[in-house]
């Protein structure tokens, strides 16, 4: 079997997904819509809008593509899956009413409650009711969480520690429209203590099978202070998290979020990003994403061992009942991204020292933000590039080692990137894990 597909996004997400499927002895043509200098390593990229529906179809008829896969979230929720279905084209993704579970936070609590899925107890207030929403934040138990409905690249979440705070991001979503639309609608949530991981599962709606559990790092300073990014890093490894807490997560979560997608006539095909977070009472969910998370995917993927594209293909085709993935080792990966991001930044800056790392035992370098201008390649994004190192037999802490030292040989203007990453995997887990 030759399978043609293509990848669509221009990340550090899409650069790995790229990669892993370029694995495959089931893969004819790899394409990415418009990928950047990484993806081109192991796929033809072509510039077109990937909000540009018609010409990814024209695209994908022209091309003899078999199979689309997609990245970000944003052309699931907005129906990718639904217009390139109508002309016979697979997709690995959700149709655009299932990919609500991320488009609407609030739906997603909805649903949850409906099936008794374990979450953070929760409030919605629309921007009509800003008024009701401040009396409710008067009365709150602080600290509490902040959530914009809609889409918001992974920054529409605050955690806020009082009332003067809460009211001041309040007034920022709803009155300065800080996140525009997306903001209609805001969730207020019960803090959760507890330690967070992401689980991926890929389904086809019905059967299931589990990547390698996760823990990614959301915010731009060491130990874990500062502004929500879209992540700053990621370890993988499968002793994450125990057999107890697997079935847990099965039985209470999964497994009930599927069924009550089936139950609204939305069936949920692709990957299911399980955001959660352990406490005393169990484990419960923090956030559901309708797509492969950023950068977890970065570091879970050097892990499996299984034909990577076989498993997309099968879960398009509704045929996961007798899937067993073969999964192993850990991997870590370190973000380096622009000074000022998540805000302001500069780029356009030149990137050196990166070539002399390709060929590394144990190390990969995923493009994020990067384009190449004259024989260059610069900074063109917060997140600039992915370090990634993985093995089946070294200690973690090797691993830690490898992607800092990758770091300081890569060189650009306004290099920033956290101290911290991987350090609390070795101080929560016994070292004979790795």
């Amino acid at each position: 079997m030759n399978l043609n597909v293509l990848v669509i996004g221009s990340g550090g997400r899409e650069d790995a997904l790229c990669w892993k499927i370029s694995q495959s002895n089931l893969l004819g043509e790899l394409y990415c819509i418009p990928g950047n200098p990484g993806t081109g390593r192991w796929a033809k990229n072509f510039l077109i809008s990937i909000n540009d529906f018609e010409s990814i179809k024209n695209f994908c008829i022209e091309k003899k593509v078999d199979l689309v896969v997609v990245g970000p979230e944003l052309p699931l929720v907005t129906g990718i899956e639904d217009y390139l279905s109508q002309f016979g084209i697979k997709i690995f993704g959700p149709s655009k009413s299932a990919a609500m579970i991320e488009g609407s936070k609030s739906f997603a609590k909805e649903l949850m409650i409906k099936k008794n899925v374990p979450t953070a107890k929760f409030k919605k207030f629309s921007i009509d009711e800003i008024e009701d929403a401040k009396k409710f934040l008067l009365n709150a138990n602080y600290p509490i969480v902040l959530k914009v409905d809609g889409l918001a690249g992974g920054k529409g979440v605050t955690i806020c520690d009082n009332y003067n705070s809460s009211i001041k991001v309040l007034e920022e979503i709803f009155i300065n429209k800080k996140f525009g639309d997306s903001g209609n609608i805001i969730v207020v949530e019960e803090f959760l203590d507890g330690e967070e991981f992401s689980v991926f599962a890929v389904t086809d709606g019905f059967n299931y099978v589990l990547l390698t559990p996760a823990q990614d790092y959301k915010r731009i300073g060491d130990n874990d202070t500062g502004k929500n990014t879209g992540g700053m890093g990621s370890y993988a490894f499968n002793n994450l998290l125990n057999q107890t807490q697997i079935e847990e997560i099965k039985k209470n979560i999964i497994e009930p979020t599927l069924e009550g997608l089936r139950e609204i006539n939305s069936p949920y095909k692709g990957v299911l990003y399980c955001g959660l977070i352990q406490t005393i009472n169990g484990i419960k969910v923090i956030e559901f994403n309708c797509r492969f998370g950023d950068p977890e995917t970065q570091s879970v993927l050097t892990t499996l061992n299984s034909d990577f594209l076989d498993l997309l293909w099968k879960t398009v085709n509704g045929d996961l009942s007798e899937v067993k993935l073969e999964i192993d080792g850990k991997a870590i990966c370190l973000v380096l991204a622009s000074e000022g991001y998540p805000d302001e930044f500069e780029k356009g800056f030149e990137i050196t020292g990166i070539y002399d790392l390709e060929n590394k035992d144990d190390l990969i370098i995923f493009h994020a933000g990067t384009i190449f201008k004259d024989n260059k390649l610069l900074t063109n994004g917060g997140r600039v590039l992915n370090v990634v190192s993985y093995s089946r037999e070294k200690n973690f802490s090797d691993l830690i080692k490898n992607v800092y030292d990758a770091a300081e040989k890569i060189n650009f203007k306004n290099k920033y990137y956290r101290k911290d990453i991987g350090l609390k995997a070795l101080r929560k887990i016994d070292s004979q894990l790795f």
